[in-house]
């Protein structure tokens, strides 16, 4: 049976974020999914890493973020909503992630939760990453929401291409050896629209709820991303003159 982990950053339960999450979990469910369930802001999840999380941390010693995860996860006693996170991770046949772009990024909670979750010795290590990650057989995607027109959000927009601004998230999860699907994005998402605006939303909106049966049913066959295989960087990990270029973030010289 698969098994489906939904991480939703939205603050609001009343959000159009939190209705599609649902709308995700039902689907999931109508499939015969197992599904987990991360709700961040209201599980109150604290997304700033610190010595604080880790009780025996010395004082005296300056706060090691990688050391600290790695002795946690040697230990046993990484914090126990991290622990209980990672647990779910490694559950899961697929994740699914919930979120607005606020100020060209993900929220600080999502940040947050990749800064602490995705715990260095737990989750990866130098050898267990990119090609190697413990993840390579799962995949990810984003369902996301802009208050940008898909005008302004594309390669040319004034608000920058939304696909370089999730790049960092998705490279995030490439690390850990995940397979990342091309973002469903849902563009001009904000509580200003009026009158004909403001039914145009709603109708995009209600698009994107309806299509999330047909979405889950199809996930295996979604696109996915690219990114440059190990083999494409040589020992000096630069990008070898005869492989490919995937993104403005890993390139040639001009």
């Amino acid at each position: 049976m698969t098994s489906t982990l939904i991480v939703l950053a939205h603050p609001e339960q009343r959000s159009f974020n939190a209705t599609w999450a649902a709308a995700t979990r039902r689907a999931c469910e109508r499939t015969g999914h197992t599904v987990l369930w991360s709700d961040l802001v209201a599980m109150g999840f604290d997304p700033v890493e610190s010595a604080r999380h880790y009780v025996e941390h010395q004082t005296d010693t300056p706060f090691d973020a990688l050391k600290a995860q790695e002795q946690g996860a040697q230990d046993q006693k990484l914090p126990l909503d991290v622990a209980s996170e990672i647990a779910k991770l490694q559950q899961a046949d697929r994740v699914i992630f919930h979120f607005p772009i606020w100020w060209f990024a993900p929220p600080a909670v999502l940040k947050g939760w990749f800064d602490r979750v995705l715990a260095h010795g737990a989750l990866h290590n130098v050898g267990r990453r990119f090609d190697n990650g413990d993840f390579r057989w799962r995949k990810a995607l984003f369902c996301v929401t802009t208050g940008s027109t898909e005008a302004e959000s594309s390669f040319k927009g004034k608000e920058g291409d939304i696909q370089m601004l999730l790049w960092p998230a998705a490279y995030t999860l490439r690390y850990l050896g995940f397979s990342v699907l091309v973002p469903q994005i849902v563009h001009g998402v904000h509580g200003y629209h009026r009158d004909e605006r403001k039914a145009a939303m709603n109708m995009r909106l209600q698009s994107a709820l309806d299509g999330q049966d047909a979405l889950v049913a199809g996930f295996d066959n979604l696109p996915l991303m690219e990114f440059n295989a190990d083999s494409d960087f040589d020992q000096n990990g630069q990008l070898k003159p005869d492989s490919p270029s995937h993104t403005a973030f890993i390139r040639h010289d001009p």
